[in-house]
């Protein structure tokens, strides 16, 4: 009897449990957003998209509001998991580095907003910029090392990796910090914590 009881309470060696990384309440906020990031990416990709991949994305939109909600630490998984997300809905992928460059890290770095959401007014845009300045860095790099076949005779890939993400990236930030602002003065960025 002693051992039959032992055995029904001893835990499988290699069970992990999710909550030990973030309460299920947290969890679903992850995924509520993630899911509206993945839903607003899909739009963006429907209406303006680059031949290599990229676009005008305002999936990055709810995984910035997450991240000044609840931190960088949960915007950054998040923000990975958006990118996964992304690579279902425009995949474009000529190496495995490449892969983590443009989508897990690149869409992770969003993530960094979330060390600027207790600053002042303007921290919440900073935090925005810093995001997005990350994320074209990750595209920037990818660019320069895997894509520069593509640059155009007589023209340096480096000087064509800026012109070709910055042309998506530098419009996705502005619209996102419009949004976030907006969102922050009708008090709407911080509702239900």
């Amino acid at each position: 009897m002693k051992l039959h009881s032992k055995l029904q309470t001893k835990q499988p060696i290699f069970q992990t449990n999710i909550n030990t990384l973030f309460p299920t309440k947290i969890l679903a906020e992850i995924i509520i957003f993630v899911a509206m990031g993945g839903a607003l990416a899909y739009v963006s990709h429907s209406f303006f998209s680059l031949p290599q991949g990229g676009s005008i994305n305002l999936g990055m939109v709810p995984i910035f509001w997450l991240t000044l909600r609840r931190g960088p630490k949960i915007g950054i998984f998040a923000g990975a998991v958006l990118g996964v997300v992304d690579l279902a809905i425009e995949p474009f992928v000529v190496h495995p580095i490449q892969f983590l460059l443009d989508y897990p890290l690149a869409f992770a770095c969003l993530g960094l907003a979330g060390f600027f959401r207790g600053f002042s007014r303007v921290g919440p845009v900073v935090g925005v910029a810093v995001g997005g300045a990350g994320r074209f860095l990750c595209h920037f790099t990818s660019g320069v090392v895997y894509f520069a076949n593509y640059t155009p005779a007589g023209m340096s890939p480096i000087v064509y990796s800026i012109l070709y993400n910055g042309g998506y990236m530098l419009p996705s930030i502005i619209i996102c910090a419009v949004v976030i602002v907006l969102l922050q003065k009708s008090k709407t960025l911080n509702i239900y914590i």
